[in-house]
């Protein structure tokens, strides 16, 4: 029972096939394929509109190049404190944008409030010089708790940044799965809620190792090309990067790879809702459910072999805290995930 991660979920299969195809005999280098410039093509009919397209292969290659893409080293990146790029990138969009400074910020669930944002700001003067100046939001979708934001949540904090005149950025690593949640369009909770550069997940929902960051407003984008090849994400079989994303946008198929997923965190959590023995840290809103988890459910976990994460309990609710041997087990569910698993782990769960 393997619930660490969808990172360690193998690719679908019919990204694999694409792979496949795309494999044989020769094709133009460095990203100037026919895979690449279809797929490219795809994603502007994706968010219904003209976008800029850099494919790469790493989640943090993406959040690094495209923070970079669109900030000056002496700016700063809001995010929240638990936000991917502040605390599991090494430092990578620091080094990326020459010293742009990350800061981070409180809330629930890994959620920015625009509030919050709008607090951060008046503490930070606009043409100070001993100050660095905020010049971009970041925000993930979905949060590093599993939460969603939904399009009116996004059109709030860009209104939020907008008289300083910030750019929004949004960690898309579990995008499909916020998607699929939503029920919207992709269109919906990027450009139209005024979600300036997006980096598109796929290696958490399918590929082998593809990522893209989507540029909104083509001209934003003219450093891009210069910035990916100095990061050494300018692949010479590009090719294959194209091929996953084209297996994988195909008929829908990530999205019906991110419902499936959703569906087996939800199998889950209101499995163990109903048993009542634990609690949620978090509402179970896409692929992934937060358990609090006393001794003994740890305990029961370990011996029947079931792997998770004990996660941070930093962005939990006021009065929610953890009492003494607690932990927040987080669980995550994969396109690969199967019911009988998921029906396991919630038996072991039960018996506790």
């Amino acid at each position: 029972m393997n619930f660490i991660s969808d990172n360690l979920a193998g690719a679908s299969a019919s990204v694999m096939q694409a792979m496949a195809a795309a494999n044989d005999g020769f094709a133009t280098a460095y990203g100037n394929d026919a895979w690449t410039k279809r797929v490219e093509a795809l994603f502007a009919e994706l968010f219904e509109r003209e976008v800029a397209v850099f494919l790469v292969t790493t989640g943090t290659a993406a959040n690094a190049l495209a923070l970079a893409s669109l900030i000056q080293p002496w700016g700063a990146v809001l995010c929240h404190h638990e936000a991917h790029i502040a605390a599991d990138e090494c430092g990578a969009p620091e080094f990326f944008t020459n010293g742009a400074k990350i800061v981070g910020l409180p809330g629930d669930g890994c959620k920015l409030a625009p509030e919050v944002v709008t607090d951060q700001l008046a503490r930070m003067r606009a043409g100070a010089v001993h100050q660095v100046q905020p010049q971009m939001l970041s925000i993930t979708q979905a949060t590093e708790c599993g939460l969603v934001y939904k399009p009116a949540e996004i059109a709030a904090l860009k209104q939020a940044i907008a008289p300083r005149g910030l750019k929004l950025h949004m960690d898309g690593a579990r995008f499909a799965n916020a998607v699929a949640a939503l029920g919207c369009t992709p269109a919906e909770i990027t450009w139209n809620a005024g979600v300036d550069v997006l980096s598109f997940g796929g290696t958490k929902n399918g590929a082998f190792a593809a990522e893209a960051v989507v540029v909104f407003e083509p001209a934003n984008a003219g450093e891009m090309p210069w910035r990916r090849k100095r990061a050494g994400h300018t692949l010479s079989k590009g090719r294959l990067i194209g091929a996953q994303f084209e297996g994988l946008l195909a008929d829908g198929h990530w999205l019906d790879l991110a419902r499936h997923a959703n569906a087996m965190a939800a199998r889950l959590a209101r499995a163990v809702m109903t048993e009542g023995k634990l609690r949620l840290a978090w509402a179970c809103e896409a692929n992934e459910v937060f358990l609090v988890l006393p001794p003994q459910a740890q305990a029961a976990l370990a011996a029947q072999g079931a792997q998770y994460i004990a996660w941070s309990d930093g962005a939990l609710p006021m009065g929610q805290e953890l009492q003494t041997g607690e932990v927040v087990g987080r669980f995550v569910c994969s396109f690969a995930t199967r019911q009988d698993e998921v029906d396991r782990l919630a038996a072991v769960l039960a018996a506790v």
